[in-house]
């Protein structure tokens, strides 16, 4: 039977107005919201049409109410300023990836989330309770970003190309936290984005009345001031006898914190170790060199999930692979490669390296 509210999902992730779709298929708009609204259900010819112009296979239609998000669940950063159609896109993404979670957990055990209300904190405080509460101390780097995200609970999925002016965002499902990342960024600021979204996790936890508040800037300004603390530890940074650097100390102490220049010369400033004159001088010649947009001496390897492969290698093992597995969530192959890094394996695992033969870790099957 015609499910109305997958119409309107698809129809989001798409991008498209419901103007747009009318024009596509040569029908009316009031005739979408009347589908939309479930005042009318379309003839099997016409909903194979819809099928087509929206790119979902005739299942996706006939599947179970999805978990809808509101902007309001989400953490976006610069709300205001972001096209509409890409929101939508990005927040029906995440209606996808819950459905993709829902399904990967009948198959694996993922651990329980530990991800503790912190909000009363101010966020160097909650850093560094956080990083206590988890046994990391505060001298040394995390390691990986979104493997510390996974281990502690969270579903880390990417964003497609179609939200690539979305930095990133986190949302809860029930009592499952979810990160979403960019993966057009560099490593360093995919991994700050990702400490970013445990900021909000940890300071916001069930925060949709904030994020409808005009403090929007503030929580945004709060979870930066987390993330900042939580991979630069002040007692470390303290310590690492950084003083008054130039571009140069920058660019070659910035991989043992794996941060951008920009970041750990923010983070310097923020603690005194930078006056003033030397930090507004760095500003500019970091700018001047391009490093927002390009960062000098990157990290090798940007950070990808790795629960997802070793979920997809338990599943392959099964028979359940690329095209299996979007078939069972009505969906196409290419909007599963766009929310999992493009990690799903197509080959037998444990021939060759990377994503179609990872290591198992902590992952295991469900009984």
């Amino acid at each position: 039977m015609f499910n109305f509210k997958r119409l309107e999902l698809a129809r989001k992730k798409r991008g498209l107005t419901i103007t747009a779709l009318a024009e596509s298929l040569g029908v009316t708009s009031r005739w979408i919201s009347e589908l939309e609204h479930g005042r009318q259900a379309p003839t099997e010819g016409l909903l194979e049409k819809l099928a087509d112009a929206l790119e979902f296979p005739v299942a996706f239609f006939e599947r179970d109410d999805p978990d809808l998000l509101t902007p309001a669940a989400a953490s976006f950063r610069a709300l205001s300023k972001m096209p509409a159609a890409t929101r939508d896109s990005a927040l029906a993404s995440g209606a996808l990836a819950f459905e993709l979670a829902a399904y990967l957990e009948q198959w694996v055990e993922i651990p329980r989330p530990e991800i503790p209300d912190l909000g009363d904190l101010e966020p160097e405080d909650a850093a560094e309770a956080l990083r206590a509460q988890w046994q990391i101390g505060d001298s040394r780097p995390i390691r990986n970003m979104i493997h510390l995200l996974e281990a502690k609970g969270v579903w880390v999925f990417s964003l497609a190309d179609s939200c690539r002016e979305v930095d990133a965002f986190s949302t809860w499902n029930g009592e499952r936290p979810f990160v979403f990342a960019n993966t057009r960024k560099t490593g360093e600021r995919r991994r700050f984005d990702a400490a970013h979204e445990l900021g909000h996790l940890v300071l916001d936890h069930y925060g949709s009345p904030r994020r409808r508040s005009p403090e929007h800037t503030v929580v945004e300004r709060r979870a930066d001031a987390f993330a900042s603390a939580f991979l630069m530890p002040r007692a470390a940074i303290r310590a690492s006898g950084i003083r008054e650097p130039n571009m140069q100390t920058l660019i070659a102490r910035k991989s043992e914190w794996r941060v951008s220049v920009l970041a750990l010369l923010y983070r310097l400033h923020f603690l005194g170790l930078v006056n003033d004159w030397r930090y507004r001088m760095l500003n500019i010649e970091a700018r001047e060199r391009g490093y927002h947009r390009q960062e000098p001496n990157p990290m090798a390897t940007p950070e990808v999930s790795l629960v997802l492969p070793n979920t997809f290698a338990i599943l392959a093992q099964d028979g359940q692979r690329r095209t299996a597995i979007a078939d069972a969530l009505g969906i196409r192959p290419d909007d599963l490669d766009g929310l999992v890094f493009d990690l799903v394996p197509t080959a037998v695992p444990g021939v060759g390296s990377g994503p179609s033969s990872p290591s198992r870790g902590r992952l295991s099957r469900v009984p």
